[in-house]
């Protein structure tokens, strides 16, 4: 986009905010009255359908336009696009936004609203309940780190129904089995319909697909992992947040672990500025509970932030680069598109801010006080 067209979007953009009454294109101008139909735009957050559903049903109306004679207008009411992104706020008074082609899937399922967005940079998104799971692009980077520092056989993973984790732990030659436990069978469906990149996993035979509550499953097999993976969505208002817990923790997974089990959940934002809302306090949770917990983070670029992981285990956690990478280089079939031993060592490495934070952090995950109350907001989609 060129500086004019930037200075434009902005200028029309400050209209909006300041003027609501009135949009000005192509030199016409048409009432919008968002206010009188019962929008407020200045609502921390809307439901993801609300503006699009608004200008779906809205009636433009013509206010006199100014027209000069033979300048080839036709009495239609031109379509007018308030705007086309995806927004989500990450901290406070800060909004991270996604251009959008198109909004390709929207339901709600038994659980929680599924959203599938075509994004301009990033390709096909997912979201749900309003919050930015994934992207095309550059969900590799989020699911080699969940998955690779690990080096499994047998694995359990909670959530993760859209397959990419999956996908990647069956990368490993010595996997003998794989399971996912997803309580929304919404998002399998959804994922193979939208997003074609997990076929070939959720066609391995070494896959089970699980639709149940993972505590629920976990306390009732009799099988014991070599990990336990936690693909999950934050614990929010609207998160798994049962999952997080330190009696879960305590009570379920760690005993489904072998004893050289390794346990290794997503652990939301790691940035500057955005790691106090479930980042610290997860970790803090798990030292409770195992004897070695290691921390790490990777910078995903349609998250506009840093994204946080969590290692935890009762027995050394092997952080060395070169034996890393000698075991991905022995057990990894075809190539990495992001993680190598010394960057999975280098990942560890933390800033003084976020090391001080974790020293720090005195909160404990219960069942009381899960919602630790992230500044996330439920994305706008503005289409």
């Amino acid at each position: 986009m060129n500086p004019p067209t930037i200075m434009l979007s902005f200028f029309r953009a400050l209209v909006i905010l300041f003027f609501p009454t009135f949009l000005k294109v192509d030199e016409e101008y048409f009432e919008l009255d968002l206010v009188e139909d019962g929008i407020n735009v200045n609502a921390e957050y809307f439901e993801l359908d609300l503006l699009e559903d608004y200008m779906n049903n809205v009636q433009v109306q013509e206010d006199e336009p100014h027209r000069d004679e033979g300048d080839g207008h036709s009495d239609q009411v031109a379509a007018v696009n308030v705007s086309e992104w995806f927004e989500q706020q990450i901290d406070y008074e800060v909004k991270w936004c996604l251009a959008l082609n198109s909004v390709d899937f929207q339901e709600a399922s038994e659980f929680q609203k599924l959203t599938v967005l075509s994004t301009k940079r990033f390709g096909k998104a997912l979201v749900i309940d309003g919050h930015l799971q994934n992207t095309e692009l550059d969900e590799y980077i989020y699911h080699e780190s969940l998955v690779h520092p690990a080096l499994p056989k047998t694995v359990f993973i909670m959530g993760g129904g859209g397959g990419s984790a999956a996908r990647e732990v069956l990368k490993h030659k010595d996997i003998e089995k794989v399971i996912i436990c997803d309580i929304d069978r919404g998002i399998a469906n959804l994922i193979r319909e939208h997003m074609k990149a997990n076929h070939e996993a959720f066609n391995d035979l070494r896959l089970r697909m699980v639709y149940n509550d993972a505590k629920y499953e976990l306390e009732n097999s009799e099988e014991k992992f070599d990990v336990i993976l936690g693909d999950l969505p934050d614990p929010n208002e609207s998160g798994p947040n049962h999952l997080y817990t330190k009696s879960f923790y305590e009570n379920v997974a760690k005993p489904k672990l072998k004893d050289n089990g390794l346990f290794v959940t997503q652990a939301g934002r790691a940035g500057i500025f955005t790691h106090n809302a479930v980042f610290s306090p997860i970790y803090n949770t798990l030292k409770q509970v195992f004897t070695y917990v290691v921390a790490y983070t990777a910078l995903v670029p349609s998250y506009g932030d840093s994204c946080g992981w969590i290692m935890a285990s009762n027995e050394p956690i092997n952080l060395d680069a070169e034996q890393l990478n000698k075991r991905i280089g022995e057990r990894i079939r075809g190539e990495l598109g992001y993680l190598d031993g010394p960057v999975i060592a280098a990942s560890t490495v933390l800033n003084k801010t976020l090391k001080n934070s974790l020293v720090e952090e005195t909160r404990i995950l219960t069942e009381e006080n899960v919602n630790v109350g992230s500044v996330r907001k439920r994305g706008v989609l503005n289409y």
